[in-house]
């Protein structure tokens, strides 16, 4: 019914009235005279599943534009691209500059929490050693995959705590040459964060999401990296 797309909607009759005309033109929807109420055709109904995902990737884009404008994407497949708006749901931390390292207290509460992690990480961070070692120690069943160079790290710097993970019955480590994005994925959220443009990591803003969707899309970015790497 007319009164129900207006109150749907937010809008008056004089501005969704020729909105209705147009789309009825166009052999979008019809309207069932005897309830009153517009259904859509079945064209219509074709066109709706296919401008979901377009409108759904534009409610993500402008949550946060500068974090697709500014960043470098290289580290995403186009497969998963495409599936952008399984994002949807995600949110935006954003660190204060007193405070580029906030996000990371975040994300040490939610991993906390989770019972089962999986990782990509082409940065260090030197806590990360540590927090990793004691989740091993803790049974937590963990994926990392680590580029040559920090891996070069912390075997360098860290060979005890990487010794204490890498013995652990529950974890796995592996290498790649290099990766573009830095993310974490859980059975309760995912977060990752990218490269500027320039190349220099961004430490202050974290794309962050609860929901199914958008922890399937992390762990198919995983399996993505995973299927490159090597197992040490």
């Amino acid at each position: 019914m007319l009164s129900d797309i207006r109150k749907k909607f937010d809008v008056s009759s004089p501005e969704i009235a020729p909105r209705i005309r147009e789309m009825e033109s166009a052999n979008l929807i019809y309207k069932d005279h005897s309830t009153k109420k517009y259904t859509l055709t079945t064209t219509g109904k074709i066109i709706a599943r296919s401008f979901k995902p377009f409108y759904d990737v534009i409610t993500l884009i402008e949550k946060n534009e500068d974090f697709w404008n500014d960043h470098d994407l290289a580290g995403i497949p186009d497969y998963l691209l495409d599936r952008l708006a399984d994002l949807k749901e995600c949110d935006f931390y954003v660190d204060r500059f007193e405070n580029i390292y906030d996000s990371h207290k975040t994300f040490t509460e939610n991993i906390q929490r989770s019972s089962m992690i999986k990782g990509v990480s082409p940065i260090f961070f030197p806590s990360y050693p540590d927090f990793f070692a004691q989740l091993a120690e803790k049974s937590v069943p963990t994926s990392l995959i680590l580029t040559k160079d920090v891996y070069d790290i912390v075997k360098s710097e860290h060979e005890e705590k990487m010794r204490a993970y890498y013995d652990a019955k529950c974890t796995e480590l592996y290498l790649i040459d290099s990766a573009k994005v830095a993310f974490v994925v859980t059975d309760i959220f995912f977060s990752m964060s990218l490269f500027f443009k320039s190349g220099n990591y961004d430490p202050r803003t974290d794309l962050i999401c609860f929901d199914k969707k958008g922890i399937q899309w992390g762990n198919d970015l995983f399996e993505h990296y995973l299927s490159q790497a090597k197992k040490i």
